[in-house]
């Protein structure tokens, strides 16, 4: 059997009239940069996220990149963020001039720990970049604590996270920027790139807006050094089309990923062998994040862009998979503060040890909505085959 790790063109089977009719309709119009599709988008990803305005980019990347411009945040700035990520996150900091501070991670959720993002404050620090990995939300309110004691901007990094949850409030609307990502393989997905940046302040949207085209308002008259961060109107249309159908989809993920711990719970493997992801409604087989402190537990929405076990052998089993016919992705290999190009910050081997150690153990498996019984069973079936289970 053949399980890809991802599978869009059983998505756009579902869909294909819907799309083609879209994208047909904006070949007609000929209005192919911003317009009113991107209009559209705007709107519908700014309600959908709890927020009151949205400005469509190029890219994830881009978003993270404008809001950081937007806040003029840049040379002898500091901004903290997590090594456990996607390159974006820390490359944005860094191409405005300002310093990435890596601080370690929760274990359990991959997610920036509150106590290190104190710790690691200084009268330097400008933002505090939170992401929101694998589609499960960061615990914010004690970093939107922090941030309020010390002044500080909130940048959300939603890449994987749209219509995630954290106490009934969507990732995107709580900090002072929400960014999203429209990559393909994301939760709701373009047909290449493209991203949004939500607010709550009007002032803040229009400066974003007149950012991503060259800073100019009117054309031509250039009030401030901007870019081409333009979301163009194809990929407006796909999200348009596509939007609709998120939370059904999410869903989808949330019943495959209850399914795995189901099959992984009676396939017998012992959590040194293997441990699946941390919850809501997960069986156990780890401890909640907020366990590990004295605060009421937090409510939270998963939207699983990612399904990712850790194994103690990742390598070995990825390779097994992979003979097997199972789609599977690494992220992410290397955490950011062991990249070569940020060798400047000064960082070494063992400064992060949990964003280290979550590097070389997750493993990414088949988590896309339309993922059959069969295939579920047979992904399980394959990782006991190469970890027999304890049987004493």
């Amino acid at each position: 059997m053949k399980v890809p790790l991802l599978d869009l063109y059983a998505q756009y089977q579902q869909i294909k009239p819907e799309m083609d009719r879209a994208v047909a309709e904006v070949f007609e119009s000929q209005r192919f940069i911003l317009g009113p599709a991107v209009e559209a988008c705007e709107q519908a990803i700014a309600q959908y996220s709890q927020c009151t305005h949205a400005c469509g980019v190029s890219s994830g990347t881009d978003a993270l990149l404008i809001a950081l411009m937007a806040e003029n945040i840049g040379p002898g700035d500091e901004v903290i963020t997590t090594p456990y990520t996607f390159f974006s996150t820390a490359g944005s900091i860094a191409r405005v001039g300002a310093r990435p501070v890596f601080v370690d991670i929760d274990p359990i959720t991959f997610n920036l720990r509150p106590d290190a993002v104190a710790a690691a404050v200084t009268g330097k620090t400008r933002a505090i970049m939170v992401v929101h990995l694998f589609g499960l939300m960061a615990d914010m309110d004690p970093i939107m604590a922090i941030a309020n004691e010390k002044d500080l901007l909130v940048i959300e990094d939603a890449a994987q996270a749209i219509g995630s949850e954290y106490n009934g409030r969507r990732a995107g609307s709580i900090g002072a920027y929400g960014c999203f990502s429209f990559f393909p393989s994301k939760n709701l997905g373009g047909a290449g790139d493209g991203g949004m940046v939500t607010v709550r302040d009007e002032a803040r949207a229009e400066k974003l807006k007149t950012l991503r085209n060259h800073g100019m308002k009117p054309k031509y008259y250039n009030k401030m050094i901007g870019g081409n961060f333009r979301l163009d109107a194809l990929q407006a249309a796909v999200i348009n089309v596509k939007q609709p159908h998120l939370d059904e989809w999410s869903e989808g993920r949330k019943r495959n990923a209850i399914r795995y711990d189901r099959l992984f719970a009676e396939a017998g493997l012992s959590p040194d062998k293997i441990r699946t992801p941390w919850h809501p409604d997960a069986p156990g087989n780890a401890p909640a994040p907020e366990a590990a402190s004295d605060r009421p537990g937090v409510a939270y929405r998963h939207i699983f862009n990612q399904y990712c076990i850790r194994a103690s052998d990742r390598e070995g089993l990825k390779k097994h998979l992979q003979e097997r016919g199972v789609g599977t992705e690494v992220y992410y290999p290397v955490p950011l503060h062991l990249q070569e190009c940020f060798k400047p910050l000064g960082y070494g081997k063992g400064d992060f040890p949990e964003s280290e150690r979550a590097a070389a153990e997750t493993l990414a498996l088949p988590i896309y909505p339309e993922l059959t019984d069969e295939q579920a069973a047979y992904v399980v079936e394959s990782i006991a085959e190469a970890l027999p289970p304890d049987r004493s």
